[in-house]
């Protein structure tokens, strides 16, 4: 399918990112460079050409506050879409990732997120990112979360898009989806 073209931004590093722990459908405010992440990538987006562009976040604090840091100059509008919340980790919510079991994978933090007691998992994130990019009527700008990005790049620029990085990673940089390609902005 032939997407919108897009800006997906990560929210800035939190507390809880610091710290290890697990958000999920918690949340903790933004650090000091986290703000300063959030602002780099308005900086970065002050240099793109988003006329028609829509803008949207996730309804979670982190990336809301990500938004308005990073957005504030940009855009008229911000609308909230639960879909881009961040996956649910279940009874794993604000527990120490490193204090958790650590599956056998190619990806074992990204495997964790397929054991977590009572979480989401990973193919009803995938789903509820599918159901928001097929209502989306054109060019827009996602402050999202880092396994929900994942699986929003996966969709529009294929499963290569995410090889090679890392889930702690896309803090403070912008990924720009056009044409089914990606480029990383930072």
């Amino acid at each position: 399918m032939n997407y919108p073209e897009l800006y997906i931004l990560r929210h800035g590093q939190t507390e809880w990112n610091l710290e290890g722990r697990m958000q999920g459908e918690l949340n903790s405010p933004l650090t000091a460079q986290g703000e300063s992440e959030a602002a780099h990538q308005g900086a970065i987006l002050a240099q793109c050409d988003l006329r028609g562009f829509a803008f949207f976040s996730s309804p979670q604090g982190r990336a809301v506050q990500t938004a308005g840091i990073a957005l504030s100059r940009i855009a008229g509008i911000i609308q909230t879409d639960d879909r881009l919340r961040e996956i649910g980790v279940g009874d794993w919510s604000g527990l120490l990732r490193d204090s958790l079991p650590l599956p056998q994978a190619d990806d074992p933090f990204m495997a964790q997120y397929e054991i977590a007691p009572n979480g989401e998992g990973l193919a009803a994130v995938t789903a509820r990112c599918h159901a928001f990019l097929q209502e989306l009527k054109g060019p827009a700008v996602l402050v999202t979360h880092g396994v929900t990005g994942r699986a929003l790049r996966e969709i529009v620029a294929g499963k290569d898009a995410t090889q090679g990085t890392d889930i702690h990673g896309g803090q403070g940089c912008v990924y720009h989806l056009k044409n089914g390609s990606e480029k990383l902005l930072s």
